[in-house]
C-alpha cells in the first residue's frame, strides 16, 4: 500500500513539473515567431530566461551523421541537380544548454565567399552568418513534439524555408528544439 501511494506522490510530481513546461512553450513559439531568424530568437530566448551570462548562441557540428537530402529540397530551393547544395548540421547552444538540433541545406552561390568560409570553418549559426542578406522566413511546417530527422527529446519541430529579399530560397531548415528551452 504504501508503495502504490509514493508511486502516486511520484506521478503527480512528473505532471505538474511537466506541465510547468510545456505552460513556456506557447511563449517559446511566439518568441521563434516574432524573428525571422531562429538563431536571433534563440538568443533572445536564452537572455530573457537567463540560460547563460552572455547570451551567446554557438553552432557547434554534428560530425558523422548526416541526415538524407528531403526529396523536395531541390524543387523548394529552385535548383536544378547540378547546381550544388550546402549542408549544414548543428547544435545551437547558449551556455552548456544545447537549445535546438538543426538541419540546414543551403545554395552556396547565393552567400558570399566570405560567409560560405564561415560556414566551413566556425561555429557561428547559419542565421548569423546570413543577416546581413535580410533574409525572411517562410514556415513550411510546425509540429510539437519530435518531428522527423530529429533526436529523442525534442518538444517542437520546424521546417521553414529562407528566402532574400527577392523571394529566392536561400536554404531549407528543419529545426528540432529541446526541452532545454522549457525549463
Amino acid at each position: 500500500m504504501r508503495a502504490g501511494y509514493s508511486g502516486a506522490i511520484l506521478l503527480a510530481g512528473a505532471l505538474a513539473l511537466g506541465g510547468c513546461a510545456s505552460s513556456k512553450l506557447p511563449e517559446f513559439e511566439a518568441t521563434l515567431a516574432a524573428d525571422p531568424s531562429a538563431t536571433a530568437a534563440l538568443g533572445q530566448w536564452c537572455g530573457m530566461r537567463q540560460i547563460a551570462d552572455p547570451p551567446r548562441i554557438a553552432a557547434t557540428p554534428v560530425v558523422g551523421v548526416m541526415q538524407a537530402q528531403p526529396a523536395d529540397a531541390r524543387a523548394l530551393l529552385g535548383i536544378p541537380a547540378s547546381e550544388p547544395l550546402g549542408y549544414r548540421h548543428v547544435q545551437l547552444s547558449c551556455g552548456d544548454a544545447v537549445l535546438s538540433e538543426a538541419h540546414n541545406w543551403y545554395v552556396p552561390a547565393l552567400l558570399t565567399p566570405e560567409m560560405n568560409a564561415a560556414l566551413a570553418t566556425t561555429d557561428t549559426p547559419f542565421g548569423k552568418v546570413a543577416a546581413p542578406l535580410h533574409f525572411s522566413r517562410e514556415r513550411l511546417t510546425s509540429q510539437r513534439g519530435r518531428g522527423a530527422g530529429c533526436p529523442t527529446g525534442t518538444v517542437l519541430t520546424h521546417r521553414a524555408l529562407l528566402r532574400l529579399p527577392d523571394g529566392r530560397p536561400l536554404a531549407l531548415v528543419v529545426e528540432c528544439y529541446t526541452r532545454a528551452n522549457l525549463r
